[in-house]
This record gives C-alpha cells, structure tokens and sequence, in this order.
C-alpha cells in the first residue's frame, strides 16, 4: 500500500524535539531503564486544591457545554484584570483570546497574519516550536542568534539588521525557555524604541514563565516599558506554569481587536471553544489566592542554586544563571572533541547528550534543538534529589571522556 501524501506544510516541520526526548525517556522506563528524566517542561507540583475543587463544581453545575469561541465572560475577566496588574494596561473582552494552551494562541496568531515569504524574526535560543509553526504557516523564520556573552538575549542593533520590508513578526519570549533569560526595562526600552521606527513590525510576547521569576518585583514587560507599542503586540500567556495546570489546557492572547477577531475565527473552525471546565478552573487560578506561587519560586530558586554548585568546577561545562523559568542552559563546548570511553568522538551537544543518556541515563535536551550549538537543556522541575543525582552522574560522565 503507498503511503499517504502529505501536504509540502507537513514536511517543511520537525516534530517538536522536546516531546520526542519525552517520549524515549517514556519508552526506555517501560523496558525497565532507571531514567533521570531533566527533558520535562513542566512544574512538578500539583495543581492547587482549589483550583481542582472549582473545576468539580463547574461539573456538578452542569457547566460542560460550548462556551464563547474567546471563552467564558468570567474568564475573560480575569485575564483582563490579571493584564492590567502585571503591565498596567486596559483590554476590553474584544481584545482577548482564550485557547487550548497559549501554543495553541500562538499558532494561530501566525496562522492569521503569516503569508508565503513573509518574515518573523526568532532569537535564538529560542524554544524549539516558533521556527516550525512560522515553517507551518508559509513563513520563513529569521533566526538571530544570541551570544551567551549578552545572556542570550537580543540587543537593539540585532533586530534593527534583522527588520526588512517583509518583517511581520519579532517574537520574544522573557523569561525565556531554554535559557531563562529575562530583560531589563533598559534592554525592552532600547528594542521599543527600534520597533517604533519600522510600525509595520508586530511582536508576539511569550510570557508563559513571567512569573517564575528571580527577580524583585514583577518582571519587566515590553507594553509595561512602552504602552504606545500596545496596540502592535499580542501578549501571550497562560495557566500552565504558573499554577501547575500543564494539562488543562487554558492559554490566552491579549492584542488589537482585528487579530483577536482572526484568531477567533479561525478557532472557530478549528476547535470551537476551550474546555469548559477547564476555563473555571482558569477562572479560580487568576482569581484565588496566589501565596503559594511566591512557595514554588522559591522552591525552584534553591533547586537551581543547588544545580549550579553541584555543576560548578565540572570540566569542560558552564552554566549562566538563569532569571527566570526552570530551566539550565549548560555550555558544553568545552566536551567537543573528546571521546568516550569506547573510543568514540562527541563531535556535537546532541551527541553528548546521547552519550550522558547511554552511559549514566541521564536524560536531557540538546541544545541545537533551540537553536543554539554547543549546549543542552536541564529542567530542574524535579526533587532535590533527582537533581543531586544527575549533577553527579553529569560530572562523572564528563570526567569520564579522554
């Protein structure tokens, strides 16, 4: 039987690396391998109690039909007055989008903007979705790689080289996934002020780590910085890492009225509305009480100050600190080159990551997934001693190579 034909849209995209490391470590634990699994995206606390509980009274209502395509009034509401709080600005319910997670929103803002041969710039690091859903979208993604000597993070003069008449898009996300980069009001005054010179330029923010943050205060946002800007960014966001609802699948998009309206017609086409039960859920998320938030940064806040001076001294690796997240972004190009104790040459980060799995199953990401050569990707959403354990077999992997 011949296979299927594909449309040329499926083949220009990869499936996304971060799922498939998941999935072998998935697959190598069902064999019976005893994997320390550092791929996983997510927040290993559970979901609050009483956001669990307004879902079950959601459902005791009867509240399990269809909703409004852009989700509930109730919901829609609290985003609004969550947006106002963290960046001081006024969006009315036409503004705002709500979504299965915030990849769905971003997805199909690119999806309702995005022409054949139009550009959207992607720093570099960038998470491992934005250049296939641009790819996805007919559009071809303007990578621009970001030193780790500027902490990976982009500066005025790279995106006044990248901007061309056919730039649609400059996608930012702070705090950032791998590298938990963040920027400074300094750094977001001086990309506005570029941004404000080409208008024709729009800029989808990530902001799904904004509040896993190191920093004091909240973490500065571009319309917080320049609000003239406000009517040419869509805001992202969602539920997911912030209150450990990963798989309720609530994200939002907050921007001009006319790309809300796209965004939710094609929705409307695609999967009609969120779940319902998972929007109250949403709902009491934003609403509810938000103490145990500042509990769980500062559980990953000594997680990663831990993993930094376990990892501190390790030949041939250095890490920079991230501002944000739950992620480590490690430099590993000081281990190209080297062999194994087999005898074989790490020629690449995805190599040595293949190597750190096979030879201590240790299981983590590469780091050209993100764009970036020469490193790979730690998430420490895991327990003190998992981390203690991987750092060790880390070093030991490393000492190990000639």
């Amino acid at each position: 039987m011949s296979a299927t034909p594909t449309a040329r849209r499926v083949d220009r995209i990869q499936p996304s690396p971060s799922t498939a490391a998941a999935q072998r470590v998935r697959e190598l634990k069902a064999d019976g391998h005893e994997i320390l699994d550092l791929t996983v995206g997510e927040p290993d606390f559970d979901t609050p109690e009483h956001i669990k509980l307004a879902a079950i009274e959601a459902i005791d209502r009867g509240e399990t039909k269809y909703t409004p395509v852009n989700g509930t009034p109730e919901l829609r509401e609290a985003i609004a007055a969550k947006l106002a709080q963290r960046h001081g600005a006024h969006y009315s319910h036409a503004r705002i989008a709500v979504g299965g997670g915030a990849k769905q929103v971003i997805f199909l803002a690119l999806m309702a903007t995005v022409d054949t041969g139009d550009e959207v710039i992607v720093p570099a690091p960038y998470w491992v979705s934005y250049p296939d859903m641009v790819l996805a979208n007919d559009g071809t993604p303007v990578v621009v790689e970001c030193g780790e000597d500027n902490g990976f993070k982009l500066t005025a003069q790279q995106l006044e080289s990248a901007i061309t008449a056919r730039t649609r898009w400059l996608i930012l996300n702070a705090p950032s996934n791998p590298t938990g980069a963040a920027y400074t009001e300094a750094e977001l005054r001086s990309l506005a002020d570029v941004l404000l010179a080409h208008p024709h330029v729009r800029v989808l923010t990530d902001e799904i780590y904004d509040e896993i943050w190191y920093g004091t205060g909240l973490a500065p946002t571009l319309v917080g910085v320049e609000p003239r800007l406000q009517d040419r960014v869509l805001v992202t966001n969602g539920v997911s890492k912030t209150y450990a609802m990963t798989g309720w699948r609530i994200g939002y998009g907050a921007g001009p009225a006319d790309l809300i309206g796209a965004i939710n017609k094609l929705q409307s086409q695609i999967s009609s509305c969120p779940s319902s039960v998972s929007q109250a859920a949403a709902v009491a998320a934003l609403t509810g009480k938000q103490d145990f938030i500042a509990e769980m940064v500062e559980t990953y806040r000594g997680r990663r100050d831990e993993l930094l001076r376990a990892l501190d001294g390790v030949p041939g690796i250095s890490c920079t600190t991230p501002q944000g997240g739950f992620y480590l972004f490690v430099n590993c190009t000081g281990l190209l080159g080297r062999r194994t104790p087999q005898g074989a040459e790490i020629s690449t980060d995805e190599e040595f990551c293949r190597y750190l799995l096979e030879s201590q199953q240790v299981a983590v990401i590469h780091g050209a997934a993100y764009g970036s050569p020469g490193h790979f990707r730690i998430s420490f959403a895991t327990s003190n001693a998992v981390l203690r354990e991987a750092a060790a077999r880390v070093a030991r992997a490393c000492a190990e190579l000639s």
